[in-house]
């Protein structure tokens, strides 16, 4: 056995396999590095192998040849390929849900089999419960190993809302899941009051960010700001923005926000009709990774309101890096920042609400930014660097690995 794979005291560390759509790999490299980070963060305690996810539409004939081949349910079929985490796998499905459970049942038959031929893991962890989640629960149970669960607020309270037929299997994901982590509250509060509420563990972990380090927040700032891609400007609800700036500038207030983000000429186009002629918003174009901090740290406020959130990362940043801010209200970051004045919720489809709240970070500047300076030296603030993270990551992992009193076996 490799040293590497031993804990200090001699052990064995356990290993897991985490099955995930949000994990770079060689099909897609593109995606978010959250669960990435995550694994990384922990890998001094334990061994992680990653199958991560692709799904692919088939061609509508190989489809249909699929459904009459399979007496009425398509027949999955895979590829896939090592890489440096475990193996990157396409599967394909059809789009818009079609056939969700049977497919994802199929998967988790497709895991099972894999992880049969090779080292048993000590847990399995699916990182999205209305579709990891489904197909970990069916692999769990044929190998008679337990399964955790990630609730991703934004995919998961979208699935369930628009998809009844599919709340059944999803609770028993939900409740059979020997241990849950959301990245935040009301991502818990929403899946709980759908499909019940767990007896067993469960730990609220942030998403962690490389801007973890507090920049003291300067007064007199110089102007508002957001950032985005510009690709993203629909869902980062830029028009319901340039609304609240023609609102303040009705009442006589023109107040300056510059949208930081790169894209295309075509996504340029797009965002600046999306924005129209709202006065005081400018395009800055992209950001260097770099220079975020203290482009932030000169800002007076941080304005996002965007439609669907499952985390937003970028609102722990720029609180790190000494800027208020506002947020949707109930998604992103809500439950963490309910009493805390420097962040502001605002309902995403209400421009007036907006613009109430975009004065406040103009008006208010002084008194928002001493508070979050505050803020920033307390352990509510410590929460969100990468080392507190690692922690109480570590910790609902080995929730997960305790004894379990009942394990229940055989198919879903």
């Amino acid at each position: 056995m490799n040293l590497d794979e031993l804990k200090p005291e001699g052990g064995r560390k356990p290993l897991i396999l985490h099955v995930s759509a949000d994990f770079p790999d060689p099909i897609d490299g593109g995606k978010t590095k959250v669960i990435r980070t995550l694994l990384d963060l922990t890998a001094d305690k334990f061994r992680h192998r990653v199958i991560s996810i692709n799904r692919q539409s088939p061609a509508p004939a190989a489809l249909l040849g699929s459904v009459v081949r399979g007496l009425g349910s398509p027949k999955l079929e895979t590829e896939s390929q090592a890489f440096e985490w475990g193996e990157a796998l396409a599967y394909r499905a059809p789009g818009r849900g079609l056939f969700h459970k049977t497919m994802l049942r199929q998967l988790g038959d497709r895991i099972a089999n894999s992880v049969a031929g090779g080292e048993r893991p000590d847990l399995i962890v699916g990182h999205k419960l209305t579709v990891d989640g489904i197909a970990v629960m069916q692999a769990a149970r044929k190998l008679g190993l337990p399964y955790a669960i990630t609730i991703q607020g934004d995919t998961d309270t979208k699935i369930l809302s628009a998809r009844p037929d599919l709340r059944s299997v999803c609770r028993q994901v939900h409740l059979g899941a020997v241990q849950t982590t959301a990245f935040a509250p009301w991502a818990l509060d929403a899946v709980e009051a759908t499909l019940g509420k767990r007896t067993g563990p469960v730990s609220v972990v942030p998403c962690p960010t490389e801007i973890d380090a507090p920049r003291k927040p300067v007064v007199g700032g110089n102007g508002l700001l957001s950032v985005f891609h510009l690709k993203s400007h629909a869902r980062k609800n830029l028009s319901a923005t340039a609304q609240a700036l023609r609102l303040l500038a009705a009442e006589g207030r023109t107040s300056h926000l510059a949208i930081c983000g790169g894209g295309s000429d075509a996504d340029m186009a797009a965002a600046r009709k999306a924005a129209g002629t709202a006065p005081g918003l400018t395009f800055e174009g992209s950001l260097d990774r770099a220079a975020v901090g203290a482009r932030m740290n000169a800002a007076t406020g941080f304005v996002l309101p965007s439609r669907r959130e499952t985390f937003g990362l970028v609102f722990i940043e720029a609180l790190f890096a000494g800027l208020p801010v506002i947020y949707p209200a109930g998604q992103a970051v809500s439950g963490y920042f309910d009493d805390c004045p420097f962040a502001i919720a605002v309902p995403p489809d209400d421009p007036r609400a907006l613009a109430n709240a975009m004065a406040r970070l103009i008006d208010e500047e002084a008194a928002l930014k001493a508070a979050l300076e505050l803020w920033q030296q307390s352990p509510a603030a410590h929460r969100f660097t990468r080392a507190a993270i690692a922690q109480d990551y570590a910790a609902a992992l080995d929730k997960a690995l305790a004894p379990s009193p009942t394990l229940v076996t055989g198919a879903a």
